[in-house]
């Protein structure tokens, strides 16, 4: 059983990516289908490849999109492989490519997949269900060490230390099976103004989801493939749900729209200086206040969109 999945920020990533019917789209977290329908929906002599790596995501979406168009493949990978599995099919460029980066709601809802810490499953936490690390591998093998720097560096955990230390402590008396076991030591972990605001185990939980699916490195490759198969006037529209992913997005689009210190200034620019990119928004695009009253899981979301120009 599929639950409601709402895709976020979909009216203003669909104009972000400034379709045109007859165009070639990219998106890489295809998930429940949310932002590939309308995509598809858009497209007359066109064409979209959708990308997860989710085999029960796939299963549904593909019902789904049938009910559209024809004019769409699936690509069961990760999307670290994008550049790769276009080149397969003989695609060199592109006329835009999305990215949404936020857990979709059946992944946190199904109580089997491990990602939600208000409900009790075995840890597991795999976007990939065929790979062997898993959250109950890291929550269970990784050295007290190893568990504060994902801590901090994933999580931003003010508590790394002491959640990683009876982390190991707990493991001492028998493995840490389910996510509520975890969440309690997590909870133990920390004084009680810390438990105020929002969910105590939100950063550990993000902290370990990253580590298990190796989320930034693949991100990072996968953003600088993606602006360099980009039709001039193609667009990459990327959706972010943590400040990591954020910043990173952030840099990279900084750093490819930025003119060549060494000619900043001069009166003649040559053009093999001049930035390939621009950016569309300057200013990050964030939920409306009807759409973080309809759907809540919306709160964190970020929208950045770049545009290739030359």
């Amino acid at each position: 059983m599929i639950n409601m999945h709402i895709s976020v920020l979909l009216n203003e990533s669909i104009a972000g990516l400034n379709l045109k019917e007859n165009g070639i789209y990219v998106d890489c977290t295809l998930g429940y289908a949310g932002h590939s329908s309308e995509i598809l929906k858009r497209l007359r002599r066109g064409y979209l490849f959708a990308i997860d790596q989710d085999s029960e995501a796939i299963i549904y979406s593909d019902k789904k999109l049938k009910e559209i168009g024809s004019n769409y493949e699936i690509i069961n990978n990760n999307f670290v492989n994008l550049k790769e599995e276009l080149e397969k099919r003989n695609i060199k460029e592109v006329d835009g490519i999305l990215f949404d980066l936020g857990v979709s709601s059946p992944q946190l809802d199904e109580n089997e997949r491990g990602f939600s810490y208000h409900n009790d499953a075995k840890l597991d936490m795999r976007m990939n269900q065929n790979q062997d690390l898993s959250a109950y591998t890291v929550v269970n093998t990784y050295s007290e060490k190893e568990l504060i720097d994902i801590f901090f560096k994933y999580g931003e955990e003010k508590y790394a230390k002491s959640i990683a230390r009876n982390i190991v402590r707990y493991r001492e008396n028998k493995n840490i099976e389910t996510t509520l076991e975890l969440v309690d030591i997590i909870k133990s972990s920390m004084p009680e103004k810390a438990k105020r605001d929002k969910h105590p185990a939100r950063k550990v939980f993000q902290a370990i989801r990253i580590e298990v699916n190796n989320e930034l490195e693949v991100l990072e490759k996968a953003i600088n493939d993606s602006l360099s198969l980009l039709n001039v006037g193609g667009r990459l529209v990327v959706i972010t749900f943590h400040s990591l992913e954020d910043r990173m997005i952030k840099n990279i689009f900084k750093e490819v729209t930025m003119i060549d210190p060494k000619v900043k200034g001069l009166p003649n620019i040559p053009e093999e200086y001049l930035p390939k990119y621009r950016l569309v928004n300057n200013k990050v695009i964030t939920p409306s206040a009807e759409e973080l009253l309809n759907n809540n899981r919306s709160r964190s979301s970020k929208l950045r969109i770049i545009e290739r120009i030359r």
